[in-house]
């Protein structure tokens, strides 16, 4: 198994970030718009649509407001892994900024290359979109 592990700081209120992450069902919308393209939701399932056409369904296994952390698991899609779990959470940092850290647990650990550069990828693009104040809701 392999683990990324991605600890950024996001010039953005963490409120404002929180906000956005944990409206589950508009990814596409509010926190990673154009690296993530389409999100439905069945249940507690969202099916992710990214930009490169990888389709997974993730079950969401806990939304914590207090923590502001998000825990799911890749159930189902194109995505060929064995075991997929990831956490996101948002951070008081300095400043009125956030620390978004994301934390994936992956197998085989063949996996691990591919998904770091996507979750790069993700990331840039969630803190372009926070940054730039574009994550309202829609």
């Amino acid at each position: 198994m392999a683990t990324i592990h991605r600890d950024v700081l996001i010039d953005a209120a963490p409120e404002e970030v929180w906000s956005a992450l944990r409206d589950w069902g508009a990814v596409h919308r509010r926190l990673a718009p154009g690296f993530v393209v389409g999100t439905r939701v069945r249940g507690d399932v969202r099916v992710v649509t990214f930009a490169d056409g990888t389709v997974v369904d993730e079950l969401i296994v806990s939304l914590d407001d207090d923590t502001r952390r998000i825990a799911y698991a890749v159930v189902g899609g194109s995505l060929d892994a064995d075991h997929h779990h990831a956490t996101m959470r948002v951070l008081d940092a300095d400043a009125g900024r956030s620390r978004f850290v994301w934390t994936i647990d992956v197998r085989p650990h063949a996996l691990a290359g591919p998904i770091a550069e996507m979750v790069d990828q993700g990331v840039s693009v969630i803190r372009r979109t926070m940054e730039s104040g574009r994550s309202g809701a829609a």
